[in-house]
């Protein structure tokens, strides 16, 4: 059986470092990698936290973005054409472009219109003016368009034409400024002649400060200007803007795109390309082939016959091919670096920003926890503070119950008076012989018992009225406890429906944390009172329950005993001189008659109230309850807290798994 184990154990781990291994060593996979640990269901993930991953993989796999920037008529649009060979952006005077283009690899020529409701929809590039041409049409709701080419230079890097930043159009020029901080490199294109004036150099103070690293200054028309101008201009751009460019290039972008579209490796690619659109064609039509294969054939004929050497001389006198050499020996480089370090960076933020969430989650719980700890603390000052409150009323009714059965001790005491009794005793003289009538006397104690009836329960009525105070001093008694030990339960609800009112609405700070993690500390906050509150206020009510039988239970034995005790009593003590007497009759030196003291009167008058029971009851049982409230209570405070802690650690936890797998990402 071990050996079984032992073999699932090493199993286990092994398919564990396949699992790891299925990682590949680059980029994408460093985001995976990542993205699945973030994605793993104990962080309950949202919908927008998998989307950014996502959008993080497609970041790594697409290539890099190179904005062409500028002031409005450089040539922008022409010179992104002489770079793809293609005339496939529109050309003008006025501001051609009002939207941003981005140039994207793709198996066909295509347009794609992003709207800004969302909403996208497809249409040939050649309808690409109708979107781009603010001299045809103003369309608001387009937000950007994606222009889709089969060419290989597109599959290494992708551009951005942009709007220019001196536009009439402000939007124009802050669409382009939000651009500018996301691409891979920017291209700054000017005119030759209106290289380095005033107009240019402001919009590069105000704009391109921060993009040194991956500028590059194309100075363009240099068809128009003589070799010395050339030099002079390019020799002050880069002397005068160096903080702005890391390399100044002149270039002429209508010779360049004039002698790449007659290139004739551009053109054979062309020409293959249409070839197979038309034999798909005729194919899916059942048409014949052998004229598309006769014109194909024809095409190349008259391409091998065109002027290559004239071409290559335009092309290189262009210098176009030394954009696209800094472009891939420089730009790309340095972008693929900073791409990667930008992931991570984002990479690292989504946990930072997961961990912040976390935290805010946690703190919830932590203010919980706070304000439960200070609610155990004022309510153990509560509780001491009302049962010396508790002790002194106690002690005042006591107090006026005790003096009662001493008033009555008194009364009785002072109604026993001396008395002369005579009786009649028969006994037999010795001369005669026959029974004789002796009459004695007998110094005994009489009771007067009406008149203490009269003082006590009849005429002045003391002892009901004292009876009546002491009950309504024990009705007062009851009601005040209630209110005390329903104060130290609302104190603590207070404060803790205040907590609720502020986290049963909470919401997700950042759209990427979880939202279920976000709707259960809302249904726990929602549930605070079936959570936390329903046990103390449950204990109260049980302790005041507690208190209203034990004060009841006083009550009856208040009412019910003093009248049958004071009668019990004295007809005790009748009972005891009419004993005393009899045995007195019968040996006067052995059984003497004596008055009752004041202390035997008391304390058989206190055996008949049952007055141990009420001292128990009211100093010492009433009392207990408060300890054993204290007690509860602070047993049901250390489970909540430890309930509330348990949440709160699952968050705490979480965080430190964050944290580790942030610590992964270098």
């Amino acid at each position: 059986m071990i050996d079984i184990l032992k073999t699932f154990v090493k199993e286990y781990h092994q398919s564990d470092s396949i699992q790891e291994d299925n990682y590949k060593k680059t980029l994408l996979g460093d985001i995976q990698k990542v993205a699945n640990l973030l994605l793993n269901e104990q962080f309950l993930p949202s919908i927008q936290l998998k989307q950014i991953l996502n959008k993080q993989m497609r970041k790594a796999k697409y290539p890099i973005e190179v904005a062409i920037v500028g002031q409005f008529s450089s040539g922008k649009s022409t010179f992104l054409n002489a770079l793809l060979s293609k005339n496939i952006l529109p050309t003008g005077i006025t501001p051609v472009t009002s939207k941003v283009n981005f140039l994207n690899y793709g198996s066909d020529y295509q347009l794609k219109i992003t709207y800004y409701s969302g909403a996208q929809e497809y249409h040939p590039i050649e309808y690409i003016a109708t979107f781009t041409d603010q001299r045809k049409e103003k369309l608001d709701d387009v937000k950007y368009l994606t222009v889709y080419a089969p060419l290989d230079i597109l599959k290494d890097i992708s551009f951005v034409d942009t709007p220019g930043l001196n536009s009439q159009s402000q939007t124009d020029t802050q669409t382009t400024i939000n651009i500018l901080k996301d691409v891979g490199g920017i291209i700054w294109l000017s005119l030759m002649d209106n290289a380095g004036k005033l107009s240019e150099q402001e919009v590069l103070e105000e704009y391109m400060q921060n993009f040194k690293t991956k500028s590059l200054c194309v100075l363009n028309q240099k068809d128009k200007f003589s070799n010395e101008q050339i030099n002079d201009t390019t020799s002050y751009i880069r002397d005068n803007f160096a903080q702005y460019f890391d390399k100044v290039i002149p270039i002429s972008a209508k010779m360049a795109l004039n002698a790449r579209m007659s290139d004739k490796n551009i053109l054979m690619d062309d020409l293959l390309k249409n070839l197979m659109l038309d034999l798909k064609v005729s194919l899916d039509n059942d048409l014949p082939l052998n004229q598309n294969c006769n014109n194909f054939i024809q095409d190349i004929k008259e391409i091998k016959l065109g002027k290559i050497n004239q071409n290559q001389d335009i092309l290189e006198q262009s210098n176009i091919n030394d954009v696209l050499n800094y472009i891939n020996n420089v730009m790309a480089p340095n972008a693929m670096s900073s791409k990667e370090w930008a992931i991570k960076k984002d990479l690292q933020e989504i946990c930072s920003i997961l961990m912040r969430e976390y935290g805010t989650i946690g703190s919830v719980y932590e203010k919980l926890s706070m304000i439960l700890e200070k609610s155990k603390t004022k309510s153990n000052e509560l509780i001491d503070k009302i049962k010396v409150i508790h002790s002194k009323d106690t002690s005042h009714i006591y107090s006026i119950l005790d003096n009662l059965t001493r008033v009555i001790t008194t009364n009785i005491y002072d109604n026993i008076h001396a008395d002369e009794i005579y009786y009649f005793d028969e006994y037999k003289t010795k001369v005669l012989k026959h029974d004789k009538i002796k009459k004695s006397k007998l110094e005994t104690f009489t009771i007067d018992d009406e008149n203490i009836f009269k003082a006590l329960l009849y005429d002045d009525q003391i002892t009901e009225k004292t009876i009546k105070k002491a009950v309504r001093l024990l009705n007062k008694l009851e009601m005040d406890r209630e209110d005390d030990l329903e104060h130290i339960y609302h104190n603590m609800k207070q404060k803790i429906l205040f907590w609720q009112e502020q986290y049963m609405l909470l919401r997700k700070n950042r759209q990427i944390a979880s939202d279920l993690e976000f709707a259960s500390v809302r249904k726990f906050a929602s549930q605070v009172y079936e959570n936390i509150l329903q046990a103390f206020h449950i204990l109260v009510l049980k302790y005041i329950s507690k208190f209203d039988i034990e004060i009841s239970y006083l009550k009856s034995l208040l009412t019910n005993s003093y009248t049958l005790a004071i009668k019990s009593t004295v007809s005790y003590f009748e009972k005891q001189l009419k004993e005393a007497e009899e045995l007195n009759k019968t040996n006067p030196l052995e059984f003497p008659i004596n008055k009752p003291t004041e202390d035997k009167i008391l304390l058989k008058l206190k055996e008949n109230i049952l007055f141990e029971k009420i001292d128990y009851s009211l100093n010492k049982k009433l009392n207990a309850n408060f300890e054993l409230l204290r007690k509860e209570y602070e047993q049901y405070h250390n489970e909540k807290s430890l309930f509330i802690a348990k949440n709160r650690d699952i968050y705490i936890d979480k965080i430190d798994k964050l944290n580790e797998i942030r610590d992964t990402i270098q």
